[in-house]
């Protein structure tokens, strides 16, 4: 009687069942590396820690991807192409601005709470080190991110649904607090339930508040010629 291969669980340890695949491989490598390189950046995961929690041998790093630091750069890069293909696609749409903001912002939390909820962490890890380990490639797709959104809230601007803002400052302020709530879920969850005793914010609460918040911040003044603001 054979026994059987053994393939990974969702927490990286094994289970019996067919070996995973070329496809699955590649996609345990992606999701234990994001998890390790969020939890202790970079130059704390050793190569053989992703191969465990994958549940592949080490080589299978250096056979899909080339070694650590081109899945470092493909988690990132393929995460961020997701990112825009989503808010290109907004920024294309002839619909009223504030809500093409709105649901930008949707977007985003979606992807950084449900599809991908360790790269808020890793990503935030790798600029407060100067984003020094990122290709110039790499480095455009956040930047066409930031093309599309300057797009959208000049649009806003020009048909008067937006008071007159700086698109940069805007994409700064809505990057910002969405990265860095996403990014710091486990140390909220502590200070807040352990010391405070009060439940954390769900995921879908900011994103609704955020919408609520730039929305109508940004909204253009109501009051007419000759009304006092």
């Amino acid at each position: 009687m054979t026994s059987q291969a053994k393939v990974p669980t969702r927490t990286g340890r094994m289970r019996p069942g067919r070996r995973p695949g070329a496809t699955g491989t590649r996609e345990a490598l992606l999701a234990a590396g994001t998890e390790l390189f969020a939890d202790r950046g970079y130059d704390g995961v050793p190569v053989w820690e992703i191969a465990k929690k994958a549940g592949v041998n080490k080589a299978m790093i250096s056979y899909h991807f080339g070694g650590k630091r081109k899945l470092y750069l493909t988690i990132v890069g393929a995460t961020f192409s997701e990112i825009l293909e989503r808010v290109e696609g907004l920024a294309a749409s002839t619909a009223p601005a504030p809500d093409v903001l709105r649901e930008l912002i949707a977007v985003v939390g979606d992807l950084a709470s449900r599809r991908h909820p360790h790269f808020c962490t890793m990503m935030l890890r790798e600029v407060l080190t100067g984003g020094m380990r990122l290709e110039p490639e790499v480095v455009a797709l956040p930047m066409r991110i930031l093309a599309a959104v300057k797009g959208i809230v000049e649009r806003g601007v020009r048909e008067g649904a937006f008071r007159p803002v700086d698109p940069l400052l805007t994409h700064l302020s809505l990057v910002g607090s969405l990265v860095f709530f996403f990014a710091t879920a486990r140390f909220r969850e502590r200070v807040l339930t352990d010391r405070l005793h009060v439940k954390p914010p769900s995921a879908e609460a900011y994103v609704t508040h955020i919408q609520d918040l730039v929305t109508n911040g940004l909204a253009a003044s109501k009051t007419g010629p000759g009304r006092r603001r």
